[in-house]
């Protein structure tokens, strides 16, 4: 018996809240109804199950075409594409919502001017190496699940996006799909909140259960055997230990709350980086690794947080010194990119990352489940951190990997030019 699907429709609300499209029943040869049952069918079944379906290539083309112009219009998605110079082709009437203008309008708008990306922290992406387009663009790879903020200032929206590169035969276009995340984000603020409360009042015992430890190690309450002062000393490495997760903790919960500020500056690089590498170097002579410096002569300024780019620098190499047997090198390696960004390295000749880690290496709290990343401990906010901090200054972060050969991770910052001197002045 055959049977025919009733025609389907689309109802949008105002707000842009699609109804979901279904099929509400469907008919036999003799006429009668039966409830679909809420079924959703694909694409090639709904056509299968067409009284008429086309023999003509064309025709079955068109009836395609239609239903993927129903699906577009119908997703709360906003969708659009864009050519290779980032200007809108199509869009969606979600995009329409989003965006604040009429789809008529925003076709021919170039992203900067439509879409104006910036990251979680309020920072303009368009025009820097973190711009999603460009990167997508370069790597030749879809970035799925990047949280952004688009639209325009006065309506701006939390999303997440997808973008994705598609070769259409008329040089590489760009499909950008944001899904609105204003809702999760409530929820994700009341849990950051409650958050840093709580490591706000871990934090200041911890710190006073430190400083008496520091005056009991310096003897001003007596002097104290050779036991008790090794004992006492494991308990200020264990007490530091939890100050330093408490710190990271409250670092990320202030970023998701738009409380993370940089204050970049004029620095010298090779100055910081010595002092970095001074401050680890017992970490490195316990691990029986040894540390290297390489920087180019030519290395301009930097327009850094020198702060927090020691944050960044502290992250990657102790995470180089923990994962690189003894023996092995870890070395920071600066050379100039382009004429806006110098790019740093921090290379190891370590166990290397497993294939099955790479994915998530950036996400909080992520832990692997190999023996070896159970043996070396640590609580997985490192490397999301220094994430966070790169991304803040405009730079992106990746890295390369082989096991049992090293890791290497490496992130572009912004150099520092004369008329940043001239606007601060200003």
């Amino acid at each position: 018996m055959r049977k025919r699907v009733h025609k389907q429709t689309v109802v949008a609300t105002k707000q842009y809240h699609p109804e979901v499209v279904r099929a509400d029943s469907v008919e036999d040869e003799t006429g009668a109804q039966e409830p679909a049952k809420g079924r959703r069918l694909a694409l090639s079944e709904r056509m299968q199950h067409q009284q008429d379906l086309p023999e003509n290539p064309e025709e079955e083309a068109s009836i395609r075409y239609r239903y993927l112009k129903t699906m577009l219009a119908a997703t709360p998605d906003a969708i659009f594409a864009l050519d290779e110079r980032f200007r809108i082709l199509e869009t969606n009437a979600a995009a329409e919502h989003v965006l604040g203008q009429a789809m008529q309008d925003l076709v021919g708008q170039h992203c900067s001017d439509a879409v104006r990306c910036h990251n979680l922290n309020h920072m303009l992406l368009c025009g820097t190496s973190s711009c999603p387009l460009s990167r997508v663009k370069q790597e030749q790879r879809a970035l799925p699940n990047e949280e952004l903020i688009i639209g325009p200032e006065r309506a701006s929206c939390e999303v997440s996006t997808s973008v994705t590169p598609i070769d259409a035969g008329e040089g590489l276009c760009v499909v950008f799909t944001a899904r609105d995340m204003s809702a999760l984000k409530v929820a994700n603020r009341v849990r950051s909140n409650f958050i840093s409360m709580v490591s706000h009042e871990l934090r200041t015992p911890l710190n006073s259960v430190h400083g008496f430890i520091d005056l009991l190690l310096q003897g001003h309450m007596g002097a104290l055997t050779e036991e008790q002062h090794t004992y006492l000393g494991y308990t200020q490495e264990g007490v530091q230990q939890l100050i330093s997760i408490v710190e990271d903790i409250l670092f990320m919960t202030r970023s998701d709350l738009g409380q993370f500020e940089i204050k970049q500056q004029e620095v010298l690089i090779r100055g910081l980086v010595r002092q970095v590498v001074n401050n680890l170097q017992p970490q490195a002579r316990k691990a029986e690794v040894v540390l290297h410096q390489d920087i180019a002569t030519t290395i301009p300024s930097l327009f850094i947080d020198s702060q927090r780019m020691k944050q960044v620098f502290n992250n990657l190499l102790a995470n180089a010194i923990k994962f690189t047997p003894p023996g092995g090198t870890v070395t920071v390696r600066i050379r100039p990119y382009d004429e806006h960004f110098a790019i740093i390295s921090v290379i190891d000749t370590g166990y290397g990352i497993p294939p099955d880690d790479r994915p998530h290496i950036f996400e909080r709290f992520y832990q692997s489940n190999h023996s070896q990343q159970s043996r070396m401990g640590g609580y997985g906010l490192g490397l999301s951190i220094a994430k966070l901090i790169v991304e803040q200054h405009g730079g992106t972060i990746s890295f390369d990997t082989t096991l049992d050969k090293g890791t290497t991770f490496y992130f572009t910052v912004p150099l520092y030019q004369r008329n940043q001197k001239e606007e601060k002045k200003a």
